[in-house]
């Protein structure tokens, strides 16, 4: 068992004590975790609007908040970890544009994420990108799971196909796959 695996298998313990209510093993799994929760944390603001009123260091805080509180999940390994904080990290910010909604109609909660798919609208309402992609995972759920670890977790395309099971190939046909429809779904009628 290699080092990284070895510090895995305590990070998973850590966190299994944390969510059993053992707030010092909570805190030092979220000290190993950190910097890369608050680097996938950025990547997703990286294209943010620069008044957003959540910002990465408040959205990583609740996902680890999330993740570590009485989750039933036995995180396998660190990819399936991130995966998971990925999601997480999608449902805070799309239950953050519903409050922003209901509080201002029209409200001005905005993602980018998919700003590299030439055509598509440059600022998108975050509940429809999450609903579109609630819609691709429905249809295609490993290609859902592409757009989470590759977009979301800031995966590599290796990354990403080692935790899904699959090749560098299949990551990079689901990618282009998902954009396109992506692009149909959030931009229907190419404006």
């Amino acid at each position: 068992m290699s080092d990284r695996e070895q510090n895995w298998g305590s990070l998973t313990a850590l966190l299994e004590r944390g969510a059993a209510g053992d707030l010092a093993a909570r805190d030092l799994a979220f000290e190993r975790v950190y910097r890369e929760l608050h680097q996938m944390a950025e990547r997703i603001f990286a294209s943010e609007r620069q008044n957003h009123t959540l910002q990465p260091t408040a959205l990583l805080n609740e996902a680890f908040l999330r993740l570590s509180s009485g989750a039933t999940v036995r995180f396998q390994d660190r990819v399936h970890f991130f995966a998971v904080a990925a999601r997480q990290m999608r449902r805070i910010l799309v239950d953050h544009a519903r409050r922003r909604n209901a509080e201002k109609r029209g409200g001005d909660a905005t993602v980018t994420m998919i700003s590299d798919i030439p055509g598509l609208t440059p600022s998108l309402d975050f509940i429809d990108v999450n609903a579109a992609l609630e819609e691709l995972s429905a249809l295609d759920d490993r290609t859902a799971r592409v757009v989470d670890l590759h977009f979301f977790a800031g995966f590599t395309e290796e990354e990403t196909a080692r935790a899904l099971g699959v090749s560098a190939a299949t990551v990079r046909s689901d990618w282009r796959f998902a954009k396109g429809w992506l692009l149909s779904r959030l931009n229907p009628r190419g404006d």
